[in-house]
């Protein structure tokens, strides 16, 4: 497929800035695949489709306050330094991008909070805005995670415009979240309360967990017309046998298997037996997912509404079919469903 077949108009105003009231009060459309049916729910919802012995798969990665604003040593510039991977605990060696980037260079030293609460050393380029830094920090790993939430801020997307505040480190974390990695929330996870867990699990809903670190490569631009040629960054994500056992459990017994997310989906299709069974698992995925794809696990989905031209986009057309998406994209512009992050939601099922 082309990048092209991907393309909408989604206006401004539909892009939703700020959660909804009550975590699971979100809108929710229904998207059925075998006829392309569409009903329009509350999210709450979700548990008239779900019975006993069915199974959600979530992605329970946790994330951390990436983004820090600090100043450049010398001149007193500000610069953004956004914390995307660590790449050695013991030498406090991240993988970061920084904002202005043409600003940094190597052998800087970066000071964050107003008594130089850590201080940073810019010791290689990756890639124009990527960079290596290294904390000059004595402390423990606990003191200097410690000083990380205390500077750090919620990682909101770009296109949330607005400066995040107290709220957001509750509500840009899924209840489930237990696993600190991930710069991104899995969107489709914040939409569950402690209310509707409690009330799928009395319905008898199984719950299996897995672990995927969301990275900004997840909404890195596609740039090529041609499909086949885009790279997606590596995640890491790990995949326990306990969980995967009660997911092939519900396979055998052909019940509803529901993957929470694109990223829960991106780990379990990246860890699939022979047989068509979810395997235990503890590596790095770079799995680019578009239509035509044959899923293995999962035969239902739930998701938020994505950009246009993105490779969430792509995997969700691929789940539901693409003309089957594409309409119910056409009726989410029409009734005004929420976008991205903090927006609405869609079971396929």
């Amino acid at each position: 497929m082309k990048l092209s077949q991907f393309k909408f108009n989604l206006p401004e105003s539909l892009v939703a800035n700020n959660p909804s009231e009550e975590r699971d009060e979100a809108r929710l459309m229904v998207l059925h695949k075998d006829s392309g049916k569409i009903e329009h729910k509350i999210f709450k919802d979700v548990l008239e489709y779900f019975d006993d012995q069915d199974v959600m798969i979530l992605n329970n990665t946790k994330v951390f306050p990436a983004r820090l604003y600090g100043n450049k040593e010398k001149t007193g510039a500000t610069i953004e330094v956004f914390l995307l991977r660590e790449l050695n605990k013991e030498l406090r060696l991240w993988d970061v991008l920084v904002d202005p980037a043409r600003k940094i260079r190597v052998g800087n030293k970066l000071y964050f909070g107003d008594d130089d609460l850590l201080v940073a050393e810019v010791v290689d380029n990756t890639t124009s805005r990527g960079r290596t830094i290294r904390f000059l920090f004595d402390g423990t790993d606990e003191e200097f995670r410690k000083n990380i939430e205390i500077l750090g801020e919620t990682p909101l997307p770009k296109y949330i415009k607005r400066k995040a505040t107290a709220q957001d480190k509750e509500r840009y974390q899924t209840i489930f979240a237990k696993h600190e990695g991930a710069v991104a929330a899995p969107t489709a996870g914040l939409h569950f309360s402690r209310e509707l867990m409690k009330r799928l699990e009395l319905k008898g809903v199984n719950f299996a967990e897995v672990t995927l670190h969301v990275g900004l490569g997840t909404f890195r631009s596609v740039e090529v017309e041609d499909l086949t040629k885009h790279k997606m960054d590596s995640e890491q994500f790990i995949i326990e046998q306990k969980d995967a056992d009660i997911v092939n459990k519900a396979i055998e017994r052909k019940k509803r298997v529901c993957a929470v997310g694109t990223t829960s989906m991106r780990a379990i299709e990246s860890a699939v037996s022979s047989a068509r069974t979810l395997k235990a698992a503890n590596d790095w995925t770079s799995k680019f997912i578009f239509p035509p794809y044959d899923f293995s696990i999962a035969n239902s989905m739930i998701t938020n509404f994505h950009t246009p031209e993105s490779t969430l986009l792509m995997m969700v057309s691929a789940f539901g079919g693409y003309d089957y998406v594409r309409h119910a994209y056409d009726v989410a512009l029409k009734e005004k469903y929420r976008f991205y992050s903090y927006g609405d939601a869609m079971l396929i099922i």
